[in-house]
């Protein structure tokens, strides 16, 4: 019977092409001609990225931004001054015990979660 060799059919005229020379060189240092230049792709990637990574948080940032309290309660056009205790207090003698649950009336089409 008889035997088939390892080596690949490669016409003569690709043998003197880059590609078949670099396809040998290939087979014998893998690290060398593959991951090393992928590895160093990654890592100048993440350099070349990193500022621009930073440029699109500072933006973030600039737009959301955190207010103050005084801000905080200025943002409306009647922003009343708020004080802690009067708020308390004004709660507290309310009646928080006579309280009826009333449904929430549903869009047209809505399913009302009744069984």
């Amino acid at each position: 019977m008889a035997v088939f060799t390892n080596k690949k059919y490669r016409s003569t005229g690709d043998a003197n092409t880059i590609a078949s020379k670099y396809r040998a060189q290939l087979a014998r240092h893998p690290f060398l001609l593959f991951g090393l230049p992928f590895i160093a792709t990654m890592v100048a990637g993440s350099f070349f990225l990193t500022p621009a990574t930073a440029i699109r948080y500072e933006k973030h940032d600039r737009r959301v931004r955190r207010l103050s309290k005084e801000e905080e309660l200025g943002i409306g056009k009647s922003g009343r001054r708020v004080d802690m205790k009067e708020e308390y207090y004004r709660l507290a003698a309310k009646d928080l015990d006579d309280w009826e649950q009333k449904r929430v009336k549903r869009l047209p089409g809505e399913h009302d979660g009744v069984l």
